[in-house]
């Protein structure tokens, strides 16, 4: 790590270090039981970080997969079983994890909303479970034994603290990892996910295990606070609460899941102590939550990504030369490459797709040989988009085969072909804003990525430095650093939707020189969808059109954009063939 990445952990250690000291050195009883009350809120939160503010899923439930914990921990404590309760609060976590993978199963079909009613609905039955049921030792009046270390709450307060930092440099080291990086995509589009190569189920299961895991053994800190704890410890709106503090505060930030510990722990007794009115704390909350709802972000993700933002614009003040052009000018377009016969890397054979009775393509054939760019063109509503959408998964139920290298492709899923080598981009770019341009090259690559490999690729395509936060970059920059992510993942072939929209024209026809250089350069192949005919000159070697759904014509670049029905299908002046419509009345 450099010095700027590891200052704030040093930052964040020396903090919690001296929390531990200081405060049961300073803190009265009834403040250092509400301190444990805070940390232990705090571990909580970052069960919610992970789920909510790192997967992006709505989930009402996290207070329940606590109750289990919190019932293992007890269970075993009334067991006297071996291994005291630091053994008991990882078993107790390790509970709910089967509960949250199975309470995760839905989410692979349902989404937002409607999962969200879906976690309340377990809320509500674990609430009414534990009304009906008394936690283990209640009747036997027997509470949890701490360990002999940390029996006393000061004590207590310092255990509490090194778990919340373990599992803060557990997450923080699974956030680097390819899962925990696929949970940023997963929140801002499950579609780039999976084109990016990422199980959308897996990494959503993941999600739900681990911060299930993580509110297990916050569960079990509770049970260890309080002795004993009743139902209404875990009750649906405890869940409610907490999720709308991770919304506003970002808990999957370490200082976010501190900041949301202390306000769900501690606001209340701040107000009274103040002698100020507790709708106080309402009003608060409905102030960050209009800032939220505003910026779209949480507090601390608006707090980094303005610290990152701040120290990127001194990257941009001083841009990187651009890559060295090529032999041609920018005045005049550049022959285009040589259409040599290869081996076919990319076989589309017999392609349909229908929507109702709209034929949107009708037996479509293209091949894409290997080392070569391939453009498709076609006006408007010709079914490019639908091509491509059929070829990397995305549409089911196409008629016709889609091979790639020889390997039929037509029941794969689309994260699945992505992995085999078959990456596309899309029309409207969806890149988390938060993350730098050197994370998204990684995210998308799939494989260990490094700094000099990734530098090359954006000087490569015009895109400025790594460091510099995608929520500065402009959206023809955004188009750019999609189609450096496609290539980034060393894939066979690369299916490129309108990547220069929104480019200048002297830009259009750098970015097809470079194009043309891909494959040679990179060893990627390319089927480039584009209405820019300057671009597709620049960088095709061949040509497929498309009007109606059907192929028009297909061959080499020059002798294609020559052909009168090619020009007849751009101008709008190609017969289209009419349906029958039966005698005309009269």
């Amino acid at each position: 790590m450099t010095t700027s990445a590891t200052r704030p952990w040093a930052l964040g250690l020396g903090a919690a270090v001296a929390a531990c000291v200081v405060l049961p050195a300073v803190l009265p009883s009834y403040w250092m039981y509400l301190a444990v009350s805070a940390a232990v809120s705090a571990v909580l939160m970052q069960s919610f970080g992970v789920i909510v503010g790192r997967a992006g899923v709505m989930s009402l439930c996290q207070m329940s997969f606590a109750a289990i914990g919190a019932w293992v921990v007890l269970r075993l404590n009334l067991a006297d079983a071996p291994g005291g309760m630091l053994l008991w609060l990882l078993l107790g976590g390790l509970a709910a994890v089967p509960v949250g993978v199975a309470i995760g199963l839905p989410a692979l079909r349902i989404r937002g909303v409607n999962l969200a009613v879906v976690t309340l609905g377990f809320a509500v039955s674990t609430d009414i479970v534990l009304n009906a049921n008394q936690f283990p030792g209640t009747n036997e009046l027997k509470i949890v034994e701490r360990p002999d270390l940390f029996s006393s709450d000061a004590a207590y307060f310092v255990l509490v603290m090194i778990v919340f930092v373990l599992i803060t440099i557990g997450l923080a080291l699974f956030n680097r990892t390819r899962l925990g990086m696929s949970w940023v995509e997963l929140r801002h589009s499950e579609m780039v996910a999976a084109s990016h190569g990422i199980s959308v189920a897996r990494s959503k299961l993941a999600a739900f295990a681990i911060s299930a895991f993580i509110a297990g053994i916050g569960g079990g800190l509770m049970a260890g606070q309080f002795g004993q704890v009743t139902a209404s410890n875990f009750a649906m709106m405890q869940s409610l609460a907490l999720f709308a503090v991770a919304v506003l505060i970002g808990p999957h930030h370490p200082e976010g899941a501190v900041i949301g510990g202390i306000f769900g722990a501690i606001m209340a007794t701040i107000l009274e102590r103040l002698a100020l009115p507790q709708d106080l704390g309402g009003i608060l909350f409905g102030v960050m939550a209009i800032f939220a709802l505003r910026s779209g972000v949480s507090q601390t993700d608006f707090t980094r990504i303005r610290k990152r933002e701040r120290e990127a614009r001194k990257l941009l003040a001083s841009p990187p030369p651009l890559p060295a052009k090529t032999k041609a000018t920018e005045s005049e377009a550049p022959p285009p490459p040589a259409a040599e016969r290869r081996e076919d890397l990319l076989a589309i054979r017999g392609l349909g797709v229908r929507f109702g009775e709209v034929v949107a393509l009708d037996g479509v054939n293209i091949t894409v040989p290997s080392a070569s760019v391939v453009g498709l063109i076609g006006p408007n509503g010709a079914g490019k988009s639908t091509l491509i959408s059929a070829v990397t998964g995305f549409l089911a139920g196409y008629q016709g085969t889609v091979e790639l290298d020889g390997r039929s492709l037509d029941r794969l899923s689309p994260s699945v072909r992505a992995r085999h080598g078959l990456r596309r981009t899309f029309q409207t770019t969806a890149i988390a804003p938060e993350l730098t341009q050197y994370e998204y090259l990684a995210i998308s690559a799939g494989r260990r990525l490094g700094r000099a490999e990734a530098e090359e690729l954006l000087r490569f395509f015009g895109c400025p430095p790594g460091d510099v936060p995608v929520s500065i970059v402009d959206v023809g920059t955004r188009r750019l650093l999609d189609v450096a992510a496609a290539i980034a993942a060393r894939p066979k072939v690369a299916l490129l939707d309108e990547p220069a929209a929104g480019q200048s024209m002297d830009e259009s026809m750098e970015f097809g020189r470079r194009l043309a250089e891909v494959p040679s350069r990179f060893g990627v192949s390319i089927l480039l969808v584009e209405h820019d005919m300057q671009l597709v000159r620049a960088a095709c070697a061949q040509v497929t059109v498309l009007d109606f759904g059907h192929v028009i014509a297909s061959g080499p670049t020059h002798d294609v954009l020559e052909n009168p029905a090619v020009r007849d299908a751009y101008l709008g002046t190609a017969d289209v063939p009419l349906l029958p419509t039966g005698p005309v009345q009269p």
